[in-house]
């Protein structure tokens, strides 16, 4: 038996083995060790008495799944080994396999899934200069792939997916550029391939085998050669730990990229903590169904582009809101369904049980009741193109064959209803009458002998015997053969038992066996019908999608947008979706906004902290999105213009662990807007150059915002928020240049937030009284004060020497130095970083401005020379 185990092991190094032996699960020697720490379970020992024991350590096969789910929530793999052979067939050793292999990326098991996200097995690969991701959840079938030259932003996406376990090819096992990856996904499981895995051709073949066709071409990634070579390799990885096809992978989705707005807008996880709470899936989410709740991510995710479809979301979301009867009706059909993509995802694999049959059943049977209640629907996305009569047969197939009250385990029986199968219900009626059999000889049995003690009883050892208790054992008959004596009774056999124990065990074993050959054929028959199961969980999730899209609009009081591709925006009273939920201090104030190609392209928005910039910011983002993921949106009226993308430059976090200070994040950021905008694009930026020095920040600040006025000569729709009060000039400047600020109120020293954008510029931050706000000691406040006038009062605008003037016992500001000789002492050398808005004009230039040209001889133009040369010389002394 040791050799076997050592064999096989051999063959998954890298696995805990899981090796049956009966009723258990075994471990030996390393493995033991090591799961013996994670599951808190006893280690023991083999041959104790040897010089070398053998670590040992089992769980029970019934709760296997809980034990290999803890072991693969510590980041390992489990390789489950079967007794594929009948032990009482086997002759000598019982023939042992590995039946699959349980990863971080290949959990089946719904009960350790987040019903409502995905669980990504990912893979990499880089090939001819790009750079290549797949991803796949193998509950679902869910498989995507794509491909950038740019490896940071396939990182970026790689975080984005959260995926439990990464592929990558040997030679990139200590590649430098993956550093930032291992780091930034410390909590993922990596798993190192053979190169030769992501080989495009190998890797095409594959894919083309699986979905049977005879090229990529209709998947639209043929030409992908990175992103192909990612993809083939986890197909691989599948079949090499399923040990089967996994038939219900039928397609492959290839899609660009995601933008930093994911993230930056906080659209399905929070920036503090990763959870959906103050996130907009987690407002708009009403969902009932896992598939709706991962389709309504993946919508967030991939806004449309198109019109017409926006509009014929837009179509049926506004029938569930005007139906509210008949939306209620179908959203309760929609609560009995089941995750029915993971359902036959478990099924296909061989991983189902009764229970998961019969929750396909019961889903299955809410589909007709569902299309009932859609029928005074006229939107096509309420039809169902699916076979509906086909899934109805199936339905019908599993409510006559298998018990609602099915156990969980497949190998003991009582899984198929009485009645579906004329053979089986033989035995169950023979195991039945057996038992009243039992109950019947022991009543006869004790008349016959008067022994009160006597019990008919049965154990896996001896089977069926008579026990009499040990004060009786002498008045016995002499029928009874003893079999087994014990402290205080005796056990007997007869005859008569030994005859009906061969029969019935024989009928119990038979049943048992009949049972799981016929539970294996339903199997079967629901894994033929992958293709109809899945059309109805696309079905169902899109009808759960606009159900909820339409509960929300009805509940919050939104309203259905306009849709234009006119270039304009024009959102009246709008309000920030997640923030209005949020707020119960304060009365949530909406804000009306345009933006268009012609007059008000780029929106620039000054006011203090805590006023409100951010929030309106973000609402227009989120309104656009929202409209163009089909929903209604909060305002009084929306008028939306479909843009390609929102880019959004909103705050940043430090990513130290990859060597990134905010500032570099922000212009990474800042960089892929004005590379990648087009004049269809919605811009958000927000305080853009805070991270560096202020005249650093206001430099850069400034030509971003000329820029996207000027982009590619049209120019691009921008909201633009700062501090640099400067930038208000650009409105003279820049024709589509428009100044607005977040009012507010002063009242004895301290200020009201009106949250409401009015049109103009404001020239102060209210620094002080928002720190004043914020708790700040009012004796730092006092201080902050005296500073600021001491800086407001600097004509000159230099602020060189501002430590010395705000010293104790010093004047507040230096007179000018004497000069000695008619000369001005030498300024002292440093660095002095020029201001971009000087406060005064330069002498040579005042000079300049003064002469008339026309009017100058020669002569006058050498001594104007002369004279200016003097002054610029007095000038860079001064």
């Amino acid at each position: 038996m040791m050799a076997q185990y050592l064999e096989i092991k051999s063959s998954h190094p890298d696995a805990i083995l899981f090796y049956r032996m009966g009723d258990f699960f075994e471990m030996f020697f390393e493995d033991a060790e090591k799961a013996s720490k994670v599951l808190e379970i006893a280690l023991t020992s083999r041959d104790k008495k040897s010089e070398n024991p053998i670590p040992m350590c089992g769980v029970p096969a019934k709760a296997a799944d809980s034990y290999i789910a803890r072991l693969i929530g510590a980041g390992l793999k489990v390789a489950v080994c079967e007794q594929v052979e009948d032990p009482k067939a086997a002759k000598g050793l019982v023939k042992r396999d590995v039946t699959r292999i349980v990863t971080p990326g290949m959990i089946l098991d719904t009960a350790l899934l987040d019903e409502k996200s995905n669980n990504f097995i990912l893979s990499i690969h880089r090939s001819n200069g790009a750079a290549g991701l797949a991803c796949l959840d193998i509950s679902t079938g869910t498989f995507r792939l794509c491909e950038s030259a740019d490896l940071s932003a396939l990182f970026d996406e790689s975080v984005k997916l959260s995926p439990s376990e990464i592929l990558l090819p040997e030679a990139l096992r200590v590649d430098r550029d993956m550093a930032p990856l291992k780091e930034a996904l410390q909590n993922s499981s990596f798993t190192y391939l053979e190169d030769r895995e992501f080989d495009h051709r190998g890797a095409k073949k594959r894919l083309t085998e699986q979905f049977n066709t005879r090229s990529l071409e209709g998947f639209g990634c043929e030409g992908l050669k990175a992103g192909v070579g990612a993809a083939g390799a986890i197909l691989s990885y599948v079949s090499e730990t399923q040990l089967r096809k996994i038939e219900h992978l039928d397609r492959i989705e290839t899609y660009g990229l995601d933008d930093s707005s994911l993230r930056n807008l906080e659209l399905i996880a929070n920036l503090r903590d990763g959870s959906r709470k103050g996130t907009l899936v987690g407002t708009i989410d009403k969902t009932v169904t896992a598939m709706g709740g991962r389709l309504l991510k993946g919508w967030i995710r991939s806004p449309l582009l198109d019109p017409k479809a926006i509009e014929a979301r837009l179509d049926a979301v506004s029938e569930a809101k005007e139906h509210m009867t008949r939306r209620s009706l179908a959203r309760e059909d929609l609560s009995g369904v089941f995750d029915l993509e993971r359902l036959a995802g478990r099924i296909a694999m061989n991983q189902g049980n009764a229970r998961d049959l019969t929750a396909l059943k019961n889903s299955l049977m809410a589909l007709p009741r569902l299309l009932e209640q859609l029928t005074d629907f006229g939107s096509a996305l309420y039809r169902y193109e699916g076979d509906a009569a086909s899934l109805a047969e199936l339905a019908e197939l599993l409510h006559r064959a298998v018990r609602e009250d099915a156990p969980l385990t497949l190998q003991e029986g009582g899984i198929i209803r009485e009645g579906y199968h004329e053979e089986l219900d033989e035995l169950i009626r023979l195991t039945t009458d057996g038992k009243s059999w039992i109950a019947e000889l022991e009543v006869s049995e004790r008349e016959k002998t008067g022994l009160s003690s006597l019990k008919v009883k049965y154990n896996k050892v001896f089977g069926y015997f008579i026990e009499v208790s040990k004060a009786q054992s002498a008045q016995v008959p002499d029928s009874y053969i003893r079999k087994q004596t014990l402290v205080n009774a005796e056990r007997y056999i007869t005859e008569e038992l030994k005859e009906f124990e061969t029969k019935v065990l024989h009928a119990e074993e038979r049943r048992s066996t009949l049972e799981y050959q016929i539970f294996c054929t339903l199997r079967d028959a629901v894994t033929q019908k992958n293709a109809e199961l899945s059309s109805a969980a696309r079905f169902i999730a899109r009808v759960d999608v606009l159900l909820s899209l339409a509960e929300i609009a009805d509940h919050n009081g939104y309203t259905r947008p306009v849709m234009t591709t006119d270039g304009v925006i024009d959102i009246r009273d709008g309000r920030h979706p997640v923030v209005e939920k949020m707020i119960t201090a304060e009365r949530y104030v909406p804000n009306t906004i345009r933006l268009d190609n012609t007059d008000n392209q780029v929106i620039l928005i000054t006011g203090p902290n805590m006023a409100g910039k951010s929030t309106v910011l973000r609402q227009v983002a989120l309104i656009t999105l929202m409209a163009q993921l089909g929903s209604f949106v909060p305002a009084a009226k929306a008028v939306i213009s479909v843009t390609d993308r929102i880019f959004t430059r909103v705050g940043a976090l430090d990513n130290l662990s990859q060597g990134q200070s905010t500032f570099m994040v922000e212009m990474e950021e800042t960089a892929n807007i004005l590379n990648n905008a087009t004049a269809n694009s919605l811009i958000i930026m927000d305080e853009i150059g805070r991270g560096t020095s202020t005249y650093d920040g206001l430099s850069i600040a400034w030509a971003v915002a000329e820029y996207l006025h000027d982009l590619s000569g049209a120019g691009v729709k921008t909201l633009f928020a700062t501090h640099y009060h400067e930038l208000t000039e650009l409105e003279g400047l820049k024709p589509r240049v428009k100044n607005f600020n977040i009012a507010v109120k002063e009242w004895n020293e301290n200020i009201i937030f009106l949250r409401k954008l009015v049109e103009g510029g404001t020239n102060r931050s209210y620094g002080i009284q928002v720190a004043r706000l914020a708790g700040v000691p009012q004796r730092v406040i006092k201080r902050a004060k005296k500073v600021l006038s001491v800086i407001e009062s600097d004509e000159n605008g230099d602020q060189k020497n501002l430590g010395r003037r705000l010293g104790e016992g010093l004047p507040e500001k230096k007179a000018k130095p004497p000069r000695k000789n008619g000369k001005a002492k030498k300024k002292e050398s440093g660095f002095v970083q020029l201001a971009l808005f000087p406060s005064r004009e330069n002498p040579v230039l005042e000079k300049l401005q003064s002469v008339d040209i026309n009017a100058t001889t020669p002569l006058q133009a050498l001594a104007l020379l002369n004279e200016l040369k003097a002054l610029s010389e007095e000038e860079s002394k001064s």
